[in-house]
C-alpha cells in the first residue's frame, strides 16, 4: 500500500501558476512522440486558469508533485486536468488527487464527475477505469481520439 504521509493537499493560488505549468509540461512531455504534438494542456495559459478555476495541489517537502483542475458543472463536477511529476509518478499521487475531486463532487451536491483523455494516453485512460470511469463516449480529435469518460459515485444525495 502506497503510503501518502509525506503528501499534503492544498487550493492552489496565483503565485502557483508557474509551478503548475512547469509540471504539467514535464507530466506530458512523456506524450509529444506519441501523438506528435504537445498535448494541449501543455499550451495552457495556466496564470489565467488558476485565477478562472479551482486547483488542488499535492506538494511533498514543499514542492508541488501533483495537481488537479476542477469546474463545479450544473450536474457533475469536470476534471480539466489531473497530472503528477514524473518523479513522483507510480506512488498513488495521481489516485489521491482523484478522491479529492470525489469528496469536492459529494460537497458540491454532484453525484457524478467527468473527464476526458486522449485515447492514446493508455494508461491514464486505464488508471481512470481502475478508479470507477466508465467510457462514455469516443470521437476523433486532431489525428487521434478524444475519449471521454464518467464515474458515478455511489450512495451519493446529490440531485
Amino acid at each position: 500500500m502506497t503510503n501518502h504521509s509525506s503528501i499534503r493537499l492544498r487550493p492552489a493560488v496565483p503565485a502557483d501558476a508557474a509551478a503548475i505549468r512547469d509540471i504539467v509540461r514535464a507530466a506530458y512531455a512523456k506524450w509529444v512522440p506519441v501523438i506528435g504534438r504537445e498535448p494541449l494542456p501543455m499550451r495552457a495559459d495556466y496564470d489565467k486558469a488558476v485565477a478562472e478555476h479551482p486547483f488542488d495541489l499535492a506538494v511533498e517537502d514543499d514542492r508541488i508533485v501533483g495537481m488537479i483542475e476542477t469546474v463545479l458543472a450544473e450536474d457533475h463536477l469536470w476534471i480539466e486536468n489531473v497530472c503528477v511529476a514524473p518523479q513522483a509518478q507510480g506512488r498513488g499521487i495521481g489516485r489521491l488527487l482523484l478522491e479529492l475531486a470525489e469528496r469536492k463532487a459529494i460537497e458540491g451536491g454532484r453525484a457524478e464527475l467527468r473527464l476526458l483523455a486522449n485515447g492514446a494516453f493508455e494508461a491514464n485512460v486505464s488508471l481512470y477505469k481502475r478508479q470507477g470511469y466508465i467510457v462514455d463516449r469516443e470521437e476523433p480529435f486532431m489525428g487521434g481520439m478524444t475519449v471521454y469518460m464518467s464515474k458515478k459515485l455511489a450512495g451519493s444525495t446529490a440531485v
